[in-house]
């Protein structure tokens, strides 16, 4: 694919720009179109950062579309894929006359209505509350009505309304091809398009799902593929650790304990033997997360049960479920529910023999309590091997793109991370005029981040470049208690509309802040990212401290003392590069757009006072810098 097919694209009057109303060509997004193709014709592997603006997904779909070549494009979350889906893909196709290129959304089978399970539960009629059973009736009516059976299309049921769980499967309760409903099952035929097609969307989890199966010796989930799109890839890792990840909790347990129950109801003479075993489960459940309440929220599970006081329910737990393993095992021949309620009892006794177990090197096994239940985990510190070795069987090309992987402009830490070593690298910056369009505020006098106080400091510093931005911003914290703690004194002061992460649904806040004309947001964890808003109503991104991750985490306490063990530096090799790339996606939401104006104040006086606040400075995109509050407001005012 030569320069003068993509400038016939993405130039001043191509195809894109006859098509699409306010497209301006780019020519950052010509190069990394040009590179994406010329790796999709050599099937090799490239690793691209392009700031924002760029138009990355254009930049691949336009070459994905005209390779000719099966492609699979993974995204970090399933908003991103169904924007993918239903909004980019459909408009480049048609700007590039390509309406016979087959294509399909898939996405795990938690998302796909499941018959069975609907059937079930409209027979049993079990609901927790009057407002679980009207939130059923109306998935009951979207069932009738829908093609896909995808849940996101449902819009009159909350995504996180437990009701959810009693109208979709998991892997463990699916009866596969015995079950009645089989040649109508949504997600069967959500596969079939997959595999009939030749662009597909996915996201991470489920392009794991497919790597799993294969490293397993079973059928593929997708369709073998000659190109491999990874967008927002500085999430691969991390999904990547998630999906790789043994778990076992409460609320797992609970359900299958009340999916049992269930089964045997329809057998005849079976549940008054089912229920006193089922009972004995919880009776074990209730005892260990009783002996959970005094310990910390989170920590190594080998810690902890050399606690006399969790041991012994933990051992107790343990039998417990051994014993429900051998007693439904000879059920499984009653039924096939029966039969499918033994396999997942095999299956969740083999997860608590892989967590409870002695940890290999290169797994952290560790337990988390919350407020209702608790969770036991063991997950690998390092997944570039498996990454590698299936990027490896592929035979296809790789492409890696976001908005923040380098560090400075080096990929060496996303190349560790993933094993994509020998993968070419490009490092697009920006279209944005940030000299122009951004001022970085770096405050004086700020504690140290460590100090008693410092939350109340920023919030200090904050106002009168609130005052002099009128609202319009969004503070990220790197804590959920400074988020709170800040909330409050921002609360005592007035002045703004606030608008707190957990206080509504995420949708709901980031639609009122837009309203708003004056809000502030406030914001930490998963709100460093994906949170876009354009023009006037957000003209402030204020960030309390470098994002360095919790040691207090299990799971970065075992990583950095795996680094360590191996000779190496937690902080140079891990802490600081991971830090880095999280500044970089909290700055990014600042400047969405070629007219937006805003200030970045970073409030963290180490980004000046350590020598490794280079390395963060660098990451960030070229903003001019001050540290006077009045030329912030001299930039206001102007």
């Amino acid at each position: 694919m030569s320069r003068i097919d993509l400038s016939a694209v993405f130039g001043a009057g191509g195809l894109l720009a006859q098509a699409l109303n306010g497209y301006a060509p780019r020519l950052q997004q010509q190069e990394l179109a040009e590179r994406v193709a010329a790796a999709i014709d050599a099937r090799s592997d490239l690793i691209a950062e392009a700031g924002t603006g760029t138009g990355k997904t254009y930049a691949y779909l336009v070459p994905a579309l005209l390779s000719g070549a099966r492609v699979i494009i993974s995204t970090g979350t399933k908003a991103l894929q169904d924007q993918l889906f239903h909004r980019d893909l459909p408009q480049v196709r048609k700007a590039l006359g390509k309406s016979g290129v087959r294509s399909a959304l898939l996405k795990g089978r938690s998302n796909y209505l499941c018959l069975y399970r609907i059937d079930r539960a409209q027979r049993e009629g079990r609901f927790e509350s009057r407002a679980q059973t009207d939130q059923f009736n109306k998935i009951r009516l979207f069932a009738a009505r829908t093609r896909d059976g995808d849940r996101a299309e449902c819009h009159s049921v909350p995504e996180d309304a437990p009701v959810w769980a009693h109208v979709t499967s998991t892997a463990e309760n699916c009866l596969g091809s015995t079950c009645a409903f089989y040649a109508d099952c949504h997600l069967v035929k959500a596969r079939k398009r997959a595999m009939e097609s030749e662009l597909v969307v996915v996201n991470h989890h489920l392009l794991f799902a497919d790597m799993a199966v294969r490293r397993e010796g079973f059928g593929e989930v997708l369709p073998g593929a000659q190109a491999f799109v990874i967008d927002e890839a500085h999430q691969l890792v991390e999904a990547a650790g998630l999906f790789f990840t043994t778990s076992l909790s409460l609320r797992q347990l609970t359900e299958l304990g009340r999916d049992a129950l269930a089964e045997a109801s329809t057998v005849a003479g079976t549940l008054p033997k089912v229920q006193p075993a089922v009972g004995e489960l919880g009776q074990a459940l209730r005892k260990l997360r009783l002996s959970l309440s005094e310990v910390p929220a989170r920590g190594q599970l080998a810690a902890v049960l050399e606690l006399p006081e969790v041991r012994e329910p933990f051992e107790q737990f343990s039998a417990t479920l051994a014993g429900l393993a051998a007693f439904f095992a000879e059920l499984a021949q009653t039924s096939e529910g029966l039969k499918n309620i033994a396999g997942r009892f095999e299956e969740v006794q083999l997860a608590l023999t892989q967590i409870s177990g002695v940890a290999p090197d290169g797994t952290v096994r560790w337990y988390e309590v919350t407020r209702n239940g608790f969770s036991l985990h063991a997950t690998p510190l390092d997944v570039a091997g498996p990454l590698r070795e299936h990027k490896a069987r592929t035979k296809a090309a790789w492409i890696l793109t976001s908005a923040t992987m380098a560090v400075g402009d080096s990929f060496d830490h996303i190349k560790h991370e993933t094993g994509f070593f020998e993968a070419e690298t490009i490092k697009l910056d920006s279209p944005f005029d940030y000299a122009r369009q951004a001022l970085l505020y770096l405050p004086t006098g700020m504690p140290e981040p460590n100090q008693p106080g410092y939350t109340r400091a920023v919030v200090e510093a904050a106002l009168p470049v609130l005052e002099a931005s009128g609202g319009r911003a969004f503070l990220l914290f790197t804590s959920h208690r400074a988020l709170g703690e800040a909330a409050e004194l921002l609360r005592e002061r007035g002045g703004w509309p606030l608008f707190v992460q957990g206080e509504a649904p995420r949708a709901q806040l980031l639609e009122q802040f837009r309203q708003s004309g004056n809000g502030v947001l406030l914001g930490a964890a998963s709100f460093w990212e994906g949170v876009d808003v354009r023009g006037d109503a957000l003209s402030l991104v204020v960030i309390d401290k470098l994002p360095f991750a919790q040691i207090q985490d299990p799971v970065v306490e075992a990583r950095m003392e795996d680094i360590r063990a191996r000779g190496g530096s937690p902080f140079g090799l891990w802490q600081l590069p991971q830090a880095a790339i999280t500044l970089k996606q909290g700055a990014g939401r600042l400047i969405r757009d070629v007219t937006d104006r805003g200030v970045l104040m970073l409030c963290d006086p180490r980004v000046l006072s350590k020598s490794y606040g280079r390395t963060f400075l660098k990451s960030l995109p070229p903003m001019r810098q001050t540290r006077e509050v009045s030329a912030v407001q001299s930039f206001f005012g102007s």
